[in-house]
């Protein structure tokens, strides 16, 4: 199926504050539901070997970040977890919903700005397609070098079963309307393995990999 360039409802600054913050849990459940986090943990199993300074692109509610916190938990591993989201709205929902004694700091503005400061590991989630050509290989190419010990894109895979399939699910869980119509365009809006390993070309990246993650997951992960 074709790409989609149509911007996502939940993207509008003009977004009301209680609307954005129940679409930030609608998407919070559909992601639970679709096992959303696996992936991410799957490629920490992998690529860290101790203590570790992580930062999330794009956190949203915090889901991650907070899986990610009971993942080091569980394993005893000391960690530092930053998050940071263009979308001042998303600091204020994300610190509601998580538990202060897992010391989470969530930050608003652009990644780009943390660039002196120390990262193991960068994340992401659901946040690569929501970007432009520049912005995508600006993002592949910050992470390529800042992140010691390895970084991973969780993003969504392009594929039509998924795409007409989705809207089924939404209404199963009940999400709200921007987030029943968002997500399908958000799979359309996603890429397919051969776009990625254009845009790893095209960031200098060769030796990055491309794994297809159930259910309709598309990761691009590095470790060092």
């Amino acid at each position: 199926m074709k790409r989609a360039l149509a911007q996502e409802q939940m993207d509008a600054a003009d977004l009301p504050d209680a609307v954005y913050a129940r679409v930030l849990n609608d998407l919070d459940r559909v992601n639970r539901v679709t096992l959303a986090a696996r992936p991410t943990l799957a490629f920490l199993d992998r690529a860290v070997t101790g203590p570790f300074r992580l930062l999330d692109v794009g956190y949203g509610d915090g889901g991650m970040l907070r899986r990610i916190a009971h993942w080091a938990q569980r394993r005893g591993i000391a960690c530092e977890l930053v998050g940071i989201d263009l979308n001042a709205r998303s600091a204020a929902v994300a610190q509601a919903r998580t538990d202060p004694t897992l010391g989470i700091d969530y930050r608003t503005g652009d990644y780009a700005a943390l660039v002196h400061e120390p990262w193991d590991i960068i994340v992401s989630s659901l946040v690569t397609h929501h970007m432009d050509d520049a912005e995508r290989l600006a993002f592949l190419r910050f992470m390529e070098d800042r992140a010691r010990m390895g970084w991973f894109v969780n993003d969504l895979h392009r594929h039509g079963f998924a795409y007409r399939g989705y809207p089924l699910l939404a209404r199963l869980l009940g999400v709200h309307r921007i987030v029943r119509q968002d997500g399908q365009l958000s799979i359309a809006r996603s890429f397919v393995a051969e776009e990625w390993r254009d845009m790893l070309a095209a960031a200098g990246i060769g030796d990055a990999r491309i794994a297809r993650a159930f259910p309709f997951r598309l990761c691009v992960s590095r470790c060092r």
